[in-house]
């Protein structure tokens, strides 16, 4: 080797391979998605108003006479 030619670097190491299906953490991260997305559900259906509050008229009266 020449010192005008710079040796090669060594390749990177393989990734490690992808998960399967039935690997358990896939499957343990599923179902915490599944249990995520249903306490969601249930906490927006609690909501009765949405952003911009209630779009109705306020039931407001005006007293017209004492003791009304």
């Amino acid at each position: 080797m020449s010192f005008l030619t710079p040796s090669q670097p060594s390749p990177p190491p393989p990734p490690p391979p992808a998960p399967t299906r039935e690997d358990p953490e896939v499957e343990q991260a599923r179902r915490q998605a599944q249990t995520d997305a249903r306490r969601q559900r249930g906490r927006a259906a609690t909501v009765i108003t949405g952003g911009q509050g209630t779009t109705q008229q306020a039931p407001v009266r005006t007293k017209r006479l004492l003791g009304q």
